[in-house]
């Protein structure tokens, strides 16, 4: 078998069956298939997604024993030529899978491969690329140095943001959003490191094919990364493990590094750590005392584009839920430049676009985005089989 794709899942099942609608596309003419690992959910997501996808097997785990460990699962299980990490929160186009194992196909020493990932509203997202997080990178990156010298092949070498976008270019860190492995590889440098239980891992796994011999990839293929979609990314818990992440992985790899280097940088890690929790105990705290009672809601309007029968469910929709909302028959064919091409304002607090996925592809779609990102207009998606609409932020069924 040519490809496995592994998908875990963690109370995200809208997520995951738009997830999967996607790769339904993306696999046509592949040898391929796909393993969902359910990281013990509270949200009926098996019984939900075995009755929407009898050829996808899914695999359950009675406890939660983190990202790395499900994945590992899977990986065990499995006995093809790539392994595809993908997460649940995220949209894949039509060509980008074929033009990842056609690379590996034609680079045998390219161990792993990450692509362009677009935030909704069509931005690049830096983590697309990243470098190693080397003391003096880690550095560079916690005093700020990175978000002020972006493209600097010595400050900014976190993001690697000297880097063309739309090339093929070796890089050191693949996203664990979409990160293809060659199967030969894993053999040779091991699977994920289960010491780190989310967040991490994925840098550990890249520092290791790179130790081993192996290259890692960029491809200027594109996928929609709602960016943490399955994560409670206000919490506390989340601040622990991302922070105690970049801990592990300095230990693990760094320990040996000079004092006057390591020194600082865990007191960085420490100190971000602690202004993190602070503030979000301080919001908690002026929330209790009712100092948000009055924060100003964000205008939100809605323009759904597909076609007649999408555009007729969507008004009852948007009716029944309230939703302010502008209506365009449209498609592919007849309006190829999809919302770009309406005329009406776009300077709303926010905006989203709403498409039809059979009047449009879902690389389409993100074409559309990627040729004029804009902070306030995001993207959407309306599926007539599944009859929801899904935003970065929540699900809104028909």
């Amino acid at each position: 078998m040519k490809l496995t794709v592994i998908i875990v899942n963690y109370n995200v099942k809208y997520y995951v069956e738009q997830c999967l609608r996607s790769l339904e596309r993306a696999l046509e003419g592949i040898e391929a298939e796909v393993v969902v690992v359910d990281n013990h959910s509270k949200d009926s997501s098996v019984e939900y997604l075995k009755e929407r996808f009898p050829k996808v097997r899914i695999i359950v785990s009675q406890h939660n024993q983190g990202f790395a460990w499900a994945n590992n699962i899977a990986i065990r299980k499995s006995q093809s030529d790539y392994v595809l990490l993908l997460n649940p929160d995220t949209i894949v186009g039509e060509g980008t899978i074929k033009m990842c194992t056609d690379f590996m196909d034609s680079h045998e020493r390219a161990g792993g491969i990450g692509v362009m990932m677009l935030k909704s509203n069509g931005e690049k997202a830096r983590e697309s690329r990243r470098g190693l997080p080397t003391p003096m990178t880690s550095l560079y990156k916690m005093t700020g140095l990175c978000d002020r010298f972006p493209e600097s092949r010595r400050f900014g070498k976190y993001y690697m943001g000297y880097l063309p976008w739309d090339e093929k270019v070796q890089i050191e860190v693949i996203s664990g959003a979409f990160c293809m492995l060659r199967r030969k590889a894993i053999d040779e440098v091991g699977m994920l490191d289960e010491d780190f239980f989310m967040y991490g891992e994925d840098i550990d796994l890249s520092y290791r094919l790179l130790k081993g011999g192996w290259e890692n990839w960029y491809l200027p293929a594109k996928i929609v990364h709602y960016k943490g979609e399955s994560t409670q990314k206000s919490s506390f818990r989340y601040v622990h493990v991302f922070y105690e992440a970049m801990l592990i992985f300095f230990r693990k790899h760094y320990s040996a590094a000079s004092l006057w280097l390591t020194i600082p940088i865990k007191m960085a890690i420490y100190a971000k750590a602690t202004v993190a929790l602070a503030g979000m105990l301080s919001d908690k705290v002026r929330s209790m005392l009712g100092f948000f009672a009055g924060k100003k809601m964000v205008a939100t309007e809605y323009l759904f584009m597909g076609s007649k029968e999408m555009l007729e469910e969507c008004r009852q929709m948007a009716d029944q839920n309230g939703l302010v909302a502008r209506f365009v028959e449209a498609s592919a064919e007849t309006m190829p430049q999809g919302h770009m091409a309406v005329d009406m304002p776009m300077e709303k607090e926010r905006l989203y676009v709403v498409y039809d996925t059979e009047a449009y592809g879902y690389q389409q779609i993100m074409d559309i985005f990627a040729s004029d990102p804009k902070p306030n207009v995001e993207m959407a998606t309306y599926d007539r089989h599944t009859r929801k609409m899904i935003t970065a932020e929540n699900v809104t069924v028909a």
